[in-house]
């Protein structure tokens, strides 16, 4: 087996500003980015949130805790959230996500861009819905 390094994974999500649509869309986004990169609890070192402005009822790390099927543990991991800085032509309903975490030092990054967020980096974005 390969050493591991520290690597960060990308991804966004538009959403609705309802607790259930960000829960959901948090959730979702977060267990692809665990899920298609073969992370577990233990190699996550810490995961960042940024949401523009418009989406004010629910923080990110609270829908994340929330979420029912992520699939592991996340209790322990360090959970942070800001706000999008404001832009002129920005975006809106969008919540971004940065997990750093440890992976074999050959490893591909699998980004998750979902709901429509894929314009975000179609560089990195794979066909979602």
């Amino acid at each position: 087996m390969s050493e591991k390094r520290l690597f960060s994974i990308r991804g966004a999500t538009f959403c609705e500003n309802t607790k259930d649509s960000i829960t959901n869309c948090v959730g979702e986004m977060c267990r692809l980015i665990f899920s298609e990169n073969g992370l577990s609890s233990d190699d996550i070192v810490s995961i960042q949130f940024t949401m523009t402005e418009d989406l004010d009822v629910l923080n990110p790390a609270t829908a994340l805790r929330l979420y029912k099927e992520l699939g592991l543990d996340v209790s322990a991991v360090p959970l942070f959230c800001s706000q999008e800085v404001k832009t002129v032509g920005m975006l809106k309903k969008v919540i971004r996500v940065l997990v750093t975490c440890y992976m074999p030092s050959d490893a591909g990054i699998h980004p998750a861009y979902i709901n429509g967020a894929q314009i975000l980096r179609p560089d990195l974005g794979e066909n979602r819905k």
